[in-house]
């Protein structure tokens, strides 16, 4: 059996920036094992796999280790194969999720994600995580993932986690977000999955469904900027728009090729 495979940067519009992700279309599902398999080869953070349905497409996200509930980067990257390799050419599609309808606009290079919003709300943070970033947080929420908010910039940039202490955690499927009030755009962050083979994540659109509504009330304003942190930084054009988030960027293709199983 022979699949056709890409990978893509996401959430930027350079080669070797944003956020890597493998994107493998098929014309049905192959079984879990196997998508487990692949997404363990590839060896990125994420492996996107679709399939097309009478609505669009129907998508599931797996990490070297699990399959995911949600992730942004990585279907960005499937919508751009779809519209930039497949011969695609309406403007907007929908992917069916295991987190429930997921459109998508496009407008020449520019994709739009439209998530559900996962408001984030005050809980404690545990110890280790604590302990494993040093710089104490102004404020601790969860949704999802934690939510650690701190006073700068240049705390987010700052901080280098202890992964001995990290890795004490189990937060599946979940991870940490630390976020502040950015310098040049409305807000940054960076995005830490204990555990994982790959522990930063690059560009995190799927965190964005909580950084979106929390920045959203603590600025006053629905149309925001964001940027990831990572080595490799990600830029996210951002909405909040009642109960989901519209999370806006552009994707480079890196690799096209062919799987042989």
């Amino acid at each position: 059996m022979k699949l056709r495979i890409f990978q893509v940067d996401a959430f930027t519009d350079t080669l070797f920036g944003g956020n890597p992700a493998a994107v493998c279309p098929l014309k049905e599902w192959l079984s879990d094992a196997l998508m487990q398999q692949i997404a363990m080869e590839n060896s990125v953070a994420e492996t996107a796999f679709f399939v097309p349905n009478k609505v669009g497409f129907e998508i599931r996200w797996f990490t070297p280790e699990i399959e995911m509930d949600l992730c942004g980067h990585a279907t960005l990257a499937a919508a751009h194969v779809i519209t930039k390799h497949l011969g695609y050419s309406k403007s907007d599609l929908i992917f069916q999720s295991t987190s429930g309808k997921l459109p998508v606009k496009i407008n020449n290079d520019l994709i739009t994600l439209i998530f559900p919003s996962r408001k984030p709300l005050t809980d404690n943070a545990p110890q280790a995580i604590l302990d494993a970033l040093h710089i104490p947080p102004i404020e601790v929420l969860k949704a999802r993932d934690y939510l650690l908010v701190f006073d700068s910039e240049a705390d987010i940039r700052s901080i280098q986690p202890n992964r001995n202490i990290l890795d004490q955690i189990n937060l599946d499927p979940g991870g940490i977000i630390v976020t502040a009030k950015g310098d040049s755009v409305d807000f940054v962050s960076r995005f830490f999955t204990p555990q994982a083979s790959i522990l930063e994540d690059p560009v995190t659109g799927s965190a964005h469904c909580s950084l979106i509504p929390y920045w959203a009330e603590k600025l006053s304003r629905n149309q925001m900027t964001a940027l990831q942190l990572s080595s490799r930084e990600g830029t996210l054009f951002c909405q909040n728009a009642a109960d989901e988030v519209h999370i806006s960027g552009k994707a480079v293709t890196y690799m096209e090729g062919i799987i042989t199983i």
